[in-house]
């Protein structure tokens, strides 16, 4: 039996680079293929690269320059470029990194043992085309122990790739291409599947994910309809879905939240500004009033919902005005859980023509919003001291006899449990409350 080559994954950004690792991992396996946990035994170096975060192709670059030694001493390592940065840079990459050997955009990872087999031939590929093919056709049974070949009880599962929207600020347009969704029956069946690897809870995963609209029995199918679907699995016991826009959260979704039990009370729903002026130059199409009367419909039909949002700061043309509302609009939301960024431009994006705020406020205002919601956090995490939630223990603590898993609200929770709590859900009583965790007991 011939000797499996090793692959080493290195993956940038979103949750959704991380599925389509474990995925190319897949596709690769079928090839002869196995993970390795180092580089340094790699017969292929696969980085699955991220193009949202400021300079990501030179952060690309500058990883590249550190395998430089490994190639080197081992003329026979294959290195691949995937994911937004292969797809924005395609033939640049090879350019100014000639020991790259594969360049391979993101719809187009199922012909990876392909692109390959022709690099072992000696051949330099390139392939960032949006194929018509359904790439998910193509691709064989998720590994059977997932991601770097650990056994976990949660996973991703993609449902919705690309976005319409066209954000100024935003490259996913251009490296992930136009909505698609994938069909009902297929994303049931692997959901089963991973169910019956020891999956407990599942997290749908899109670009624009509440924009789903895949083509199944009846007609195209919502992302309601698909999570109402879900929850009728056996063994599935929890189901999350991010990323959202505010334009698509319609009424048969949030009417979900009141009504699934399995669908947890947790949305990430990002906002951008408070500004009005700013969500038009951005291209957000709503309004700081409109997502403010779209958050008291949803806690109307979930009362316990913790929100998470998304901000960027120093968009060009904001003021001290304009940030001021985005303050306002968080005092009046009340975040559990935020990310914020300071702008910073995308090559090709509309947005990238304008002029710039200055770094100064930019800094300022990233700081100061930064307080706030860090605030905000802290409160809805104190607020949970002496409730019961539901934990589904991922993994081991630090300290002995110690379990680490996440609640319903999605906040990190330690307590000591039995070892046989693993990938189960179990309630636990919140004793305490730290900078980014909960701690409890089991009750």
């Amino acid at each position: 039996m011939p000797q499996k080559r090793k692959l080493f994954v290195k993956t940038y950004g979103c949750q959704m680079n991380v599925y389509d690792s474990e995925r190319m991992e897949s596709a690769l396996g079928v090839s002869g293929y196995e993970a390795t946990d180092t580089p340094d035994d790699a017969d292929l170096i696969l980085l699955n690269t991220c193009h949202i975060r400021e300079k990501a192709a030179e952060k690309v670059y500058s990883e590249l320059g550190r395998f430089k030694p490994l190639k080197a001493d081992n003329p026979d390592l294959k290195i691949a470029v995937a994911g937004c940065v292969a797809q924005a840079e395609g033939e640049e990459i090879i350019r100014r990194q000639p020991m790259v050997d594969i360049v391979v955009g993101p719809q187009a990872y199922h012909r990876l043992p392909a692109l390959e087999k022709s690099a072992r031939a000696g051949e330099k590929v390139i392939d960032t085309d949006f194929p018509e093919e359904d790439k998910f056709d193509h691709l064989p049974r998720r590994a059977a122990r997932g991601p770097r070949m650990r056994r976990a009880p949660t996973a991703f599962l993609t449902v919705q790739e690309g976005c319409d929207k066209f954000c100024a600020f935003c490259v996913v347009p251009y490296t992930r291409g136009m909505e698609v969704s994938r069909p009902p029956a297929r994303i049931l069946a692997e959901a089963r599947d991973l169910v019956e690897r020891g999956v407990v809870e599942i997290t749908l995963l899109g670009q624009n994910v509440n924009a789903y609209h895949g083509a199944g029995e009846g007609g195209d199918w919502s992302l309601a309809r698909l999570i109402r679907e879900l929850a009728q699995v056996d063994g599935l016991e929890r189901i999350r879905f991010t990323t959202s826009h505010p334009n698509d959260m319609q009424d048969d979704l949030i009417a979900a939240f009141g009504e699934v039990d399995k669908l947890m009370p947790y949305l990430h729903l990002p906002v951008q500004s408070g500004s009005d002026r700013i969500l038009k130059a951005m291209n957000r199409k709503h309004t700081a009033e409109s997502y403010i009367r779209l958050i008291e419909r949803i806690r109307a039909a979930r009362p316990d919902l913790l929100l998470s949002g998304d901000f960027i700061v120093g968009f060009p043309g904001e003021t001290e005005a304009d940030f001021q509302d985005t303050m306002a609009l968080v005092e009046t939301v009340k975040y559990g859980q935020a990310y914020s960024f300071k702008y910073s431009a995308r090559p090709g994006t509309p947005a990238a023509e304008l002029d710039e705020v200055s770094p100064v406020d930019k800094s300022d205002r990233l700081a100061r919003l930064q307080a706030l919601l860090t605030a905000q956090q802290r409160d809805a995490q104190d607020a949970m001291v002496g409730r019961d939630v539901s934990v589904l223990f991922e993994r081991s603590g630090r300290l002995e006899g110690q379990l680490v898993g996440k609640s319903e609200y999605l906040h990190a929770v330690y307590a000591n449990a039995d070892p046989s709590s693993l990938g189960k859900v179990v309630t636990v009583r919140i004793m305490e409350s730290g900078p980014n965790s909960l701690a409890g007991r089991v009750v």
